[in-house]
Formats: structure tokens, C-alpha cells, sequence
């Protein structure tokens, strides 16, 4: 008999600027337990939205970093709502 575990997830809310952004962003992400990250506007909009896989991780960091940089470029106050797994 197969026994299926249901993981909890959990979110997390930051409130940042301009250059803080990008760096929290890839803080995030090497935390390793991340299931996805939303960027929000001031009014509360989403702006981007990044689902993180186990797999995904590895191979696309860089395009996602990049795209994270070009946002936090053009916008000066976002959340960052991060979705995370726990065990």
C-alpha cells in the first residue's frame, strides 16, 4: 500500500525597493524549498508571477534572475509573496 504525504505550503511576505529586489529574489531561490515567487505592485496587482521547481531550478536561475533584474529595474516599490513548501 502506497502511502501519499500532503505537503503544507506557507507564504511569506516582503516589502522591498528598487535594488533590494533582485537580491532578495535570489536569496529566496537558493533557500531551496520555494514553490513560487510573486512580484505585486503598490495597489496590489500582480506582476510577475515565477513557479519554482525542484528541477527547474537548477537549469533556468539565470533567465529568471534576469527577468527579475529588468522588473526591479522598472519599479521602484513591490511585494514579493513567496509560496513555500514545508515538509
Amino acid at each position: 500500500m502506497e502511502e501519499t504525504k500532503e505537503k503544507k505550503t506557507r507564504t511569506e511576505e516582503f516589502k522591498l525597493h528598487g535594488g533590494e529586489i533582485l537580491d532578495k529574489v535570489k536569496e529566496i531561490i537558493h533557500q531551496g524549498n520555494v514553490r513560487r515567487i510573486i512580484l505585486k505592485t503598490e495597489d496590489g496587482r500582480t506582476f510577475m508571477e515565477l513557479p519554482l521547481t525542484v528541477g527547474v531550478v537548477g537549469v533556468l536561475v539565470a533567465p529568471v534572475l534576469a527577468a527579475v533584474g529588468a522588473v526591479a529595474a522598472l519599479a521602484s516599490n513591490l511585494t514579493i509573496i513567496v509560496e513555500k513548501v514545508e515538509d
